[in-house]
């Protein structure tokens, strides 16, 4: 099971721009649990964004309970193949 769930969705306003949201919430952990996730979606998408995101999309990781002590290097690997999926 995958650490996040990722929604896409396209903007349809003319704007090329790739949009990126992220929550977590409380069932998942306490606070700094959270912030860590969402430092580590951030570090994430900073890098795998401009390469696989779709433009004139708004994109949203979900965290989930699966991705608190996952590696960084599979949460990257799962994130690569969910950007693939909606790209098709």
């Amino acid at each position: 099971m995958p650490g996040f769930v990722l929604l896409v969705r396209p903007r349809d306003d003319g704007s090329p721009d790739k949009r990126i949201g992220y929550t977590v919430s409380r069932k998942v952990g306490n606070a700094v649990t959270r912030n860590r996730m969402k430092r580590r979606f951030r570090a994430l998408a900073r890098e795998l964004l401009p390469t696989y995101g779709l433009a004139g999309a708004d994109h949203v990781l979900i965290g989930r309970q699966s991705g608190i002590e996952r590696p960084l290097a599979s949460l990257q690997d799962e994130l690569v193949k969910a950007l693939r999926k909606v790209a098709r």
